[in-house]
This record gives structure tokens, sequence and C-alpha cells, in this order.
């Protein structure tokens, strides 16, 4: 397999990588995606080790490594994580009910889904992620109008044709 594969499956390379080889740097894992056929700038390399959660740690010898953390079932991402993956891949909200829906490009709503499952944030009972799809169940307490209000603000979706919600100044990030 030659050339720029999907996000997903350059992660999932990344991952046994990581589990396989010492990585010193992002030049290195650049070049062993290289060697296993994959095309990957040191940029995109970067932004999947900080998806990823990639950690530099110590080693035996004092080098330093990257090295992936077992993920808890319950572990919160960090609100900054969330802020990014909304901002970056939510390009619509529309609430009916207690249902939250929020748009992506395709091939994105799993990232948008995921980052909410680990972000504790305030009303979201869960997510189904489609395609580009993201459907958002909002707790009875909050609702879905203002839980999409809440999600919209994070997203900092407005104006270009995406769906207003309303305003908030509050976040619901816990």
């Amino acid at each position: 397999m030659t050339g720029r594969p999907g996000k997903t499956q350059r992660q999932h390379r990344i991952t046994r990588l990581l589990e396989t080889h010492a990585v010193n740097n992002q030049a290195q894992l650049v070049e062993l995606l290289a060697a296993e056929g994959m095309e990957a700038t040191q940029t995109t390399v970067s932004r999947d080790l900080e998806e990823l959660g990639a950690l530099k740690v110590r080693v035996p010898g004092g080098e330093t490594v990257y090295a992936l953390p077992e993920l808890p079932v319950r572990q919160v991402a960090p609100e900054e994580h969330l802020r990014r993956v909304l901002g970056e891949w939510v390009a619509e909200v529309a609430q009916s009910a207690n249902l939250v829906v929020l748009r992506t490009p395709p091939g994105s709503a799993h990232v948008v889904g995921s980052a909410l499952d680990r972000s504790g944030f305030e009303g979201v009972v869960g997510t189904v992620a489609g395609d580009d799809t993201v459907l958002v169940v909002a707790s009875e307490d909050v609702g879905g109008a203002e839980l999409a209000r809440r999600l919209a603000e994070v997203a900092g979706v407005g104006g270009d044709g995406a769906a207003v919600v309303g305003r908030s100044t509050t976040n619901g990030v816990r």
C-alpha cells in the first residue's frame, strides 16, 4: 500500500508502530510510516499523536520515546481537546426535543462523537455517530435546546450558512 492513507488507517498504523518501536521524534515516525508505504507529513503526524493522546516518556537509559497511555473507560478528555475537535469538525447544530444533531464533513462524525463521549460535557447522555452526522442525546434536566446552544457556542458555529442556535456565557464542560 503506497500513498496517503485515511486518517483512521494512519492512526492505527501509528499506534502499532509506537507499540513495536522506540520512536524518539516525529521525523522518525514519518520515516517508519514511509518504510511501510504510508506517506504522511510531520504536521499530520503531530496532529495524529495529539489526537491519540501520545506522551513522551523516559525509558531506561534516559532517552524519551512516544507512548500511548492505556485509556480507562471513564477518562475525561481535556476541555481544550473538545473545543478543538468541535471547532474543527462541526459545521451545523440542530435540535429537536431532547436530541441534538451535529453535522460534520463526511467521515468525521466518529471523531466528534468520541470527543463528546470522553468530555464529560454537562447534559450529554450519549452519542451515536454516522458518517457525517452525530446524534447527541440530551439529559432531561438540560434538554435539547440548551445543549444545542452550548455545543454551538463551543463549536463556534454561526454565520457562513451554519445553524445559529444561540449564545451562552457557560459552555457546559465540567
